[in-house]
């Protein structure tokens, strides 16, 4: 079953393109596919397209099937679409747990009100608390955010993507700012949470960038120059050319 579906997609700003008539399907067996690229390539461009964040200049995006270029960002999360950001976009003076509960009733039928009693909305709390303890921040869920390290702020934005319960997540450039450790963390805590959901990573990290991907899609001035499964990415002689000059994992 597709996952995803990109149609001739291109985007143009006046007279620059961005985004040059590409196209390509990832099935929802696809549990996680990396796109590469170096900066300028297309790729959180890409990202704003699939949401609905920007209009394509020409070309269509579906999700499973259905045909949702012109809907707006709110009606694709409906779909089961999901989408953390290079730059991390969390409410930064609320706690750890308000962001969470926020997070986790974006499809119920009521609306999580934060100076109401917890008691009214105690499935929410403990769902909340089983996600923290998954990632050991169960202890710091009445921290406010900006009293986190960027590393834990990232998790969070992580965990906020996973409360909503998509069927396909968009997680752009999850390691950036951080250490080599921080990265390897964040990236095994990916591996382990999201077995059930179709990701689709944004990487400048290549060593992170392989060690998570299924599959690699090359952008390059605005187009595809390869695809593939990682193997066949490392001996790709296009790919060697672009990054040539740039560090990359071989």
């Amino acid at each position: 079953m597709e996952a995803l579906r990109i149609e001739k997609l291109s985007k143009n700003f006046g007279a620059l393109q961005v985004l040059d008539n590409i196209s390509f399907t990832i099935t929802h067996e696809e549990r996680r596919v990396v796109i590469i690229g170096p900066n300028g390539a297309g790729k959180t461009t890409l990202f704003n397209l699939i949401t609905g964040e920007l209009p394509p200049s020409a070309g269509k995006v579906y999700l499973f099937t259905d045909d949702v270029t012109k809907m707006p960002c709110h009606r694709r999360t409906d779909f089961g679409l999901s989408r953390t950001f290079q730059i991390v976009d969390l409410f930064p003076y609320f706690t750890v747990m308000d962001n969470i509960l926020l997070a986790l009733q974006v499809h119920k039928p009521f609306r999580y009100q934060m100076f109401l009693p917890i008691d009214g909305y105690r499935y929410l709390y403990e769902k909340a608390e089983k996600l923290l303890k998954k990632v050991n921040l169960l202890g710091k869920k009445d921290f406010v955010i900006t009293d986190l390290s960027h590393g834990e702020a990232r998790l969070i934005e992580l965990l906020m993507g996973i409360a909503s319960e998509p069927k396909l997540l968009l997680l752009d450039e999850p390691t950036a700012g951080l250490t080599t450790s921080e990265s390897e963390w964040v990236a095994n805590i990916i591996q382990d949470l999201l077995k059930d959901v179709t990701v689709i990573i944004i990487e400048h990290d290549m060593e992170i960038a392989f060690m998570l991907a299924e599959r690699i899609i090359v952008l390059h001035q605005g187009k595809i120059v390869a695809d593939g499964r990682p193997e066949m990415i490392k001996t790709n002689e296009k790919v060697r050319e672009v990054y040539l000059g740039t560090e990359m994992v071989m």
